[in-house]
């Protein structure tokens, strides 16, 4: 199973989010943010030596509380990637750790199609500022090109109630209001996920929410 956690725009807190759920997923989530990687990345190879042909996938995985295989943060190392490997390298993981959540660069670069054209699912992570509304409504229209599957949009660092009906009717999906919550944005980098650090608070309730709207088993052949 691959799910694939995309958004329209930067700086949504879409990497967040990503490592939260595969979290609740017990999954690996993979930073194919090849050009402004954020998951911690530990020493040893990277996804930018796989697709370079360096390495496999099962070598870069790097544990933890939640297992992430890393992004190089250089730029030769982006050039060096060949998009074409990342399809190979996600069905590989798929089969050897069963779910995969891939954080997806923000918009509708090349190297945010490719994931999203491999994934059985998709979630849109969205601000809830309107005007970022168009960015997810970009990306909606991207994955069904792709026919990625979008099961979901997670409103992410709420401070007031949204327009949650207005923004699931533009999106075509069920929308999950993830209410701002300093321990999310600490939760990459502290790796403490909030679904297991602060189990009852509102945020994890909303990624387990996000979560149960994921397929258990994915529709395409690994």
């Amino acid at each position: 199973m691959i799910l694939a956690i995309t958004g329209g725009k930067g700086g949504v807190g879409k990497t967040t989010l990503a490592y939260n759920v595969a979290a609740a997923l017990d999954a690996v989530v993979v930073d194919a943010d090849l050009g402004m990687a954020d998951l911690p990345k530990g020493r040893g190879p990277d996804l930018h030596d796989v697709l370079a042909g360096r390495a496999a996938v099962t070598e870069t995985i790097r544990s933890g509380p939640v297992d992430v295989v890393p992004c190089g943060r250089t730029l030769a190392g982006a050039r060096a990637s060949e998009l074409t490997r990342l399809d190979d390298a996600l069905r590989a993981l798929t089969r050897a750790r069963g779910t995969v959540v891939v954080d997806c660069p923000a918009g509708r670069r090349a190297d945010a199609g490719v994931p999203l054209a491999v994934a059985d699912a998709c979630l849109i992570v969205v601000s809830p500022r309107a005007f970022a509304l168009a960015d997810a409504i970009r990306t909606r229209e991207l994955a069904r090109e792709l026919d990625a599957g979008l099961v979901g949009c997670a409103v992410n660092r709420v401070t007031e109630e949204p327009p949650v009906e207005a923004i699931a009717d533009a999106l075509g999906a069920p929308v999950e209001v993830v209410p701002a919550d300093p321990r999310v944005g600490r939760s990459v980098e502290a790796e403490r996920p909030v679904v297991r650090s602060a189990p009852e608070s509102t945020a994890a309730a909303a990624v387990d929410r996000l979560t149960k709207r994921v397929p258990s088993v994915g529709s395409r052949d690994p």
